[in-house]
């Protein structure tokens, strides 16, 4: 496992390139997760700093915990030093935050606007993620409301997300099969076991 001060923490995202529909932006490559349960906001910014360099493509900033305008700041610091690397930040289920800090869009959860509802907010450029936990149905609906990637997992166990549902390689095969979108897997996730997932 990673230390906790890393932005990687023990929650790897890696996209699986399947887009015969294109989105925004390709999709591909390392998503990595700056998250504020895990990094201290002093410490935030240089770790995704250090993703960008060693090759990150996307960031998500994860923060449930702050207060709005301190996450609006960090929001706000991260746009700047994800545009000096032409990597897209993303935040999680918050249009509105998004589109304050002027990020390229947002990542939406079960309990979060639906994807056409976010379109409308951020316009038809911006990138909407929704996360499909182990359901391809969800994934159908996503693709279906204007998505641009979905998200599926725990593929494995987890530190960030110990509850979360688990899923397995037989949903990534057929959700490759059946939507034509970006697929990108989450939940424990390493460098030694994440080669059966691409």
């Amino acid at each position: 496992m990673n230390p906790p001060n890393s932005i990687l923490s023990d929650d790897i995202v890696m996209t699986l390139g399947n887009a015969t529909r294109t989105p925004v932006m390709a999709v591909h490559g390392l998503y990595a997760i700056a998250d504020s349960t895990w990094l201290a906001p002093d410490h935030l910014l240089a770790q995704v700093g250090a993703a960008l360099a060693g090759g990150a493509h996307w960031v998500q900033y994860r923060d449930k915990h702050q207060n709005p305008q301190a996450r609006l700041r960090m929001a706000r610091s991260l746009v700047r030093l994800c545009n000096e690397y032409c990597v897209p930040l993303i935040i999680i289920d918050d249009p509105e935050l998004a589109l304050a800090c002027g990020a390229a869009g947002v990542h939406l959860g079960r309990d979060d606007a639906d994807p056409a509802a976010a379109r409308g907010l951020l316009g038809r450029d911006a990138i909407i993620g929704v996360s499909c936990y182990n359901e391809l149905e969800r994934a159908q609906r996503a693709r279906e409301q204007g998505a641009d990637y979905v998200a599926f997992g725990r593929f494995f166990p987890s530190r960030t997300k110990p509850d979360a549902v688990p899923a397995d390689l037989d949903l990534l095969q057929r959700a490759h099969a059946k939507i034509d979108l970006p697929l990108v897997a989450i939940g424990g996730i390493t460098p030694e076991n994440g080669a059966a997932l691409v």
